[in-house]
């Protein structure tokens, strides 16, 4: 059996390495050829983790992905987003789609409107949610294959001393996405008010190398020189280690804090963007329509802020009061990231060694 994973963005194969270590422990005597096929080269660390398992790794420009695949024929394709090239390849293979994230943007549900045959969900209630909007598609639910490493493997927390940190002190994570972002509307010495915290700084893939987003990265390599922070590399794509090793995430309405909260982890949800003018005034009704309903679902989750000024109060007030939110963040999880349990990604495996 062969089966490949399409990875157009090195911020997919964190949903997909998991999938590929229970493929190999699900084998047994049946050959399998694993293979994950990168649109632009990754890191030689990335390679080497991959190889160093018998997984094998191609780099095929995007354009050249169809032709491969048809070439190829293998069992299962795995997509990481909503892959149109799928209409051609359902002929020869079986399509599936693990989504690179949990919403709130409205692509969550039109994903699937791609011509991909099967896609795995997180939650019961999304599946059903899907399947109505979608019922000639084949819907699984099988929980959230990112965070199985967090419950299976203790050693996936970073080790703060070694990143020049200190570990008595409680570590918030600040992972703001790409845009709409709030980067560029903090202050430029902002880890000074909060020298009594470690600050992890865990950028999306695109502020680091996108020439648009240059000024955020400006601010991120300065906020990197203050002594207790520590700046992602670009070569540090997986934010598991992050959640893990965090006692607090602050973000924007990003999807990461859904992945967060499911770990049981109190959530700040910042609202002061930074808006290009297309989106800005009267015009703003063009970012409410990237969002689906479960946009609602952050006023809930955790403290929402209008104002750098208001950030302090709430670290300080959901460090020192872990049970603040505690029963939404729980109803959330449940909802929208299912059953947090560690074998998600045996329960894809699972299915696609018995349906290849």
């Amino acid at each position: 059996m062969k089966i490949f994973f399409d990875v157009a963005y090195l911020y997919y194969l964190p949903h997909f390495e998991p999938v590929i270590k229970a493929l190999l422990d699900n084998a047994g005597e049946e050959k399998i050829e694993l293979k994950v096929i990168f649109t632009i080269t990754p890191p030689q660390a990335t390679l080497e983790s991959l190889h160093r398992i018998n997984v094998t790794t191609e780099i095929i420009d995007a354009e050249q992905r169809l032709a491969f695949y048809q070439q190829q024929k293998p069992n299962w394709i795995i997509f990481g987003h909503a892959a149109d090239i799928a209409e051609q390849l359902n002929d020869v293979s079986k399509t599936a789609l693990i989504l690179h994230g949990l919403g709130p943007k409205s692509t969550y549900y039109n994903a699937s409107s791609a011509p991909i045959q099967y896609r795995f969900v997180e939650s019961e209630t999304r599946r059903v949610r899907l399947q109505a909007l979608y019922p000639d598609k084949t819907f699984i639910t099988t929980g959230y294959t990112k965070l199985d490493p967090i419950v299976n493997d203790n050693s996936i927390k970073m080790d703060l001393s070694a990143l020049g940190l200190d570990p008595d002190k409680p570590t918030l994570l600040y992972s703001p996405t790409f845009y709409p972002s709030t980067i560029e509307n903090f202050p430029k010495d902002w880890p000074q008010d909060f020298k009594h915290y470690n600050i992890l700084l865990k950028p999306h893939y695109l502020s680091l190398i996108k020439s648009a987003y240059k000024k955020q990265r400006a601010l991120l390599q300065h906020w990197a020189t203050f002594p207790n922070v520590y700046l992602a590399k670009e070569s540090e794509q997986n934010l598991v280690p992050f959640m893990a090793t965090a006692d607090l995430m602050i973000s924007e309405t990003s999807s990461a804090l859904f992945e967060f909260i499911a770990l049981d982890k109190p959530v700040i949800i910042c609202h002061f963007l930074k808006l290009r003018w297309g989106y800005r005034g009267l015009l703003k009704f063009r970012l409410n329509k990237r969002l689906s309903d479960d946009y609602q679902l952050f006023q809930s989750m955790g403290t929402n802020i209008d104002h750098y000024r208001e950030l302090q109060d709430a670290v300080e007030s959901n460090i020192n009061q872990r049970s603040l939110h505690q029963a939404a963040r729980k109803s959330i999880t449940e909802e929208v990231v299912g059953t947090i349990d560690g074998n998600s990604s045996q329960r894809v495996a699972q299915y696609l060694l018995s349906s290849g």
